[in-house]
């Protein structure tokens, strides 16, 4: 194989920089499968990243070539470059540095931008510079443009529905982790047949995957589905219930939860005097009492009164200090909706046994949604160097051949290695910044992305893995809130005329 020198040049910048560019798709996007496991505490940065290299990579291979077909022959026309295939080739030179300078921008601003939007707006440019509108296949273009905007709604949807189901049947049970060891086993063959199907159905034609007949396809994915329910139910629920149970028993040895003491106060002297507060109520001062560590999260609602969750504010929107507070040299000025919004996302908690359970299960759905992004967004990188890469072997613009597994590879590489380097900064911002996250809302957060993400990734579509789990965060972070918001505020605050005189509260 001989690449013409003249062309040469371009396949090895093309190369430099789709690794750079992948580099940058690493460290801004691959957040969108770790960051919520990270911010919910399940996994360590180091954990996730670990992960991410392993599952990344392996969802590139098995998933990646159809989505960077899409990517260098999908959105663009490529008949009008016979015959000046130096010109298509330079083209997507130009795609691919455009994207990679303003990706790696994005990733130091801590901006979880879309690396989808990124490349498919570089390819058009270049198109439209070279050959006009007659250059671009606007039908399909329209297709991935309306799934922007389809996608962050659906994968919400999913996931809030999702998370609505697990809070019937599991969270708000008198006891939470009998339902959700019933639960595991269904969670858990789900997913991994989820991913078998989106592996094996037209699977990788250089794997052999696409001569699976569909019938194999369901057979695969619903056998090992069933055997892994079954392992699940006979191996990990004794196992979890035993550790969970055990783990809970050293809690209540050890577990201080902080709730005003409704018992103790201090005077003008700070002598400490008796209440006569039944439990629950307003304390004071800022003294605390124990709290059995098996009551729920709900239960600490319905325990603690309307008074110990809000905070007074004056016609002026602001708030009145306790004397110790009147220490500061700064106070700041909250609407009384800003409080309750404050007050309702510090109340987002699960109980100590949802936590371990749920905990396991966002560590699966997290791969799940690495693989997933795996397979969709190494295309961006790679899609253009694949078509410099056989535009130049084969001299055709045509591009015949299927995407080389060793490219997948390369790509893959390179998003693992912006992870470890750079990832941590949008991590942040997507398991922190964005919502409180906990390990049951995180999990629907995951597997409600991953699933839409997968099936754009099988039909060809490269939609915006960012916009998917950006969408699921927000609905589910927006609804988790809401009810902890509507539980505050829905309790008697007829007795606190200050608080109805002074301001009035929407939900």
């Amino acid at each position: 194989m001989d690449i013409p020198e003249n062309w040469l040049w371009m396949v090895v910048v093309g190369f430099v920089i789709a690794f750079v560019l992948a580099f940058g798709i690493g460290a801004n996007d691959v957040a969108n499968s770790f960051g919520t496991s990270v911010g919910a505490k399940v996994l360590t940065l180091k954990q996730a990243c670990i992960l991410a290299t392993i599952f990344e990579t392996l969802g590139a291979i098995l998933l990646g070539a159809r989505v960077s077909d899409t990517i260098r022959k999908g959105i663009i026309d490529v008949t009008p470059y016979n015959g000046t295939e130096e010109v298509l080739m330079m083209g997507n030179v130009a795609s691919v540095t455009g994207s990679c300078f303003w990706l790696l921008l994005a990733t130091f601003l801590r901006l979880p931008v879309s690396a989808t939007h990124s490349i498919v707006g570089s390819t058009l440019g270049f198109a439209l510079v070279a050959h006009g509108s007659k250059g671009v296949k606007w039908s399909k273009l329209g297709i991935i443009i309306s799934s922007w905007f389809i996608s962050p709604l659906l994968s919400g949807l999913v996931s809030t529905g999702i998370f609505i189901l697990i809070r019937y049947f599991v969270l708000n049970a008198a006891n939470s982790l009998e339902p959700g060891l019933k639960f595991l086993p269904i969670f858990y063959a789900s997913t991994i047949a989820v991913n078998l199907f989106s592996i094996f159905f037209e699977g990788s034609e250089l794997l052999g995957f696409d001569k699976i007949p569909l019938y194999g396809v369901f057979i695969i994915t619903f056998g090992v589905g069933i055997l892994v329910a079954l392992g699940v139910y006979f191996l990990l629920v004794p196992y979890m219930r035993k550790k969970i149970i055990v783990h809970a028993g050293e809690d209540k040895l050890n577990c201080v939860s902080y709730i005003p003491d409704p018992d103790r106060t201090e005077n003008a002297n700070g002598v400490t005097i008796k209440s006569d507060v039944e439990n629950g109520g307003l304390a004071e001062n800022g003294n605390f009492n124990t709290l059995d560590p098996a009551v729920s999260s709900t239960q600490v609602l319905n325990l603690s009164s309307s008074a110990s969750l809000l905070i007074k504010i004056d016609g002026n929107g602001e708030t009145n200090e306790t004397p110790a507070s009147h220490s500061s040299k700064r106070s700041r000025t909250l609407s009384t909706s800003e409080v309750e919004k404050m007050k309702a996302r510090q109340l987002v908690q699960d109980s100590p046994e949802t936590v371990q359970l749920f905990s396991f299960l966002q560590i699966l759905t997290a791969v799940f949604g690495s693989f997933a992004h795996g397979g969709n967004d190494v295309s961006n990188a790679i899609g253009p160097i694949v078509a410099l890469w056989i535009i130049a072997r084969d001299r055709s613009v045509l591009q015949a051949a299927p995407t080389p597994l060793w490219i997948l590879f390369y790509g893959g590489c390179g998003i693992s290695l912006g992870l470890w380097i750079w990832g941590r900064r949008v991590i942040k911002t997507m398991g922190e910044d964005l919502t409180k996250i906990t390990p049951s809302s995180g999990f629907c957060i995951e597997i409600g992305s991953a699933l839409t993400v997968l099936v754009a990734s099988n039909i060809g579509i490269p939609i915006s893995t960012t916009h998917c789990k950006v969408g699921s965060v927000v609905f589910v972070g927006r609804r988790s809130s809401d009810l902890i918001l509507a539980m505050v505020l829905s309790e008697d605050l007829s007795d606190y005329s200050p608080f109805k005189r002074q301001s009035t509260l929407f939900v």
